[in-house]
């Protein structure tokens, strides 16, 4: 088990990927990447029980499905650095020929990604088509998704926020991105979600909040989730993030959902971001 001294070490340096990464082909999505790259620390190097060698059917092992696929950046990184491909394949991130796309995809067969994301409110929708084979096959392991609040303006998500509970999907870990920024702007302005909280609770799911940014609590929140499982209820996390995270320019900026920084922004970036691991 990790210390979360370790875990932050292994967040910074994943937050290093990703300005790099999206700096090196002026194309990409920071700022959910960064906000998220706590989650996705705690998820892939402490939560989940998973195995880097990948089955694409997660047998006997936790799964995880991202809905919002334009954060790839830190999904990618995450993966790399525990061990799904080598690090270096991150230098090839949106080049022509690579695995590494913009929006994950399975055609290309990179280890660790089980569906094709970044067609908005689709994630749910497979999580829950997973979480009922697990259930089917006998397999007590826990399915986990992750979606952006924009992302919630999409009809098909709220379909699946129904049909989960009367599915009785008692095995799934759903996480919503709170961060109050999509790509044209504030949520509340572009579409108000209104209480996710009591939305969620009034269709039926088992609700919880967070600190995205605090790596203690997201552990602690996951844990807890985790108990809550096996009960006939779903789980949503409500996980507050800061867009931009970790980069102090681009911090609770919309206009770093997609655009990459120049080179003078790239250096600033990194001086924020301590080398713990090592760059690619």
């Amino acid at each position: 088990m990790k210390s979360t001294t370790e875990l932050k070490d292994i967040a910074s340096q994943i937050r290093r990927d990703i300005v790099r990464m999206v700096h090196a082909v002026q194309s990409g999505h920071p700022g959910g990447s960064l906000g998220c790259t706590d989650f996705f620390t705690a998820l892939y190097f402490s939560i989940m029980e998973h195995n880097p060698s990948f089955n694409m059917d997660a047998v006997n092992e936790d799964v995880f499905f991202l809905s919002n696929g334009h954060i790839s950046p830190v999904f990618y990184s995450a993966l790399a650095r525990s061990g799904y491909f080598d690090v270096k394949e991150l230098s090839t991130f949106r080049k022509l020929g690579t695995r590494l796309q913009g929006h994950p995809a399975t055609h290309e067969h990179l280890p660790g990604i089980r569906v094709a994301s970044g067609s908005l409110g689709q994630g749910l929708s497979v999580a829950i088509g997973a979480a009922l084979s697990k259930k089917l096959n006998g397999d007590k392991h826990l399915v986990f998704s992750l979606h952006g609040d924009g992302e919630l303006d999409e009809g098909q998500i709220w379909e699946a926020v129904l049909s989960a509970p009367h599915l009785k999907v008692d095995n799934l870990i759903t996480t919503v991105d709170w961060n109050g920024q999509q790509i044209d702007g504030p949520t509340d302005k572009v579409m108000n979600l209104g209480d996710l909280r009591l939305k969620f609770e009034a269709f039926g799911w088992l609700v919880l909040e967070m600190d995205g940014n605090d790596m203690d609590d997201v552990i602690a929140t996951i844990n807890k989730a985790k108990g809550m499982t096996g009960n006939g209820k779903p789980v949503c996390i409500l996980m507050k993030t800061v867009m931009g995270k970790g980069v102090d320019f681009m911090e609770g900026h919309h206009e770093w959902h997609g655009i990459a920084p120049n080179n003078d922004q790239l250096a600033k970036a990194l001086a924020q971001l301590p080398e713990t691991l090592g760059d690619y």
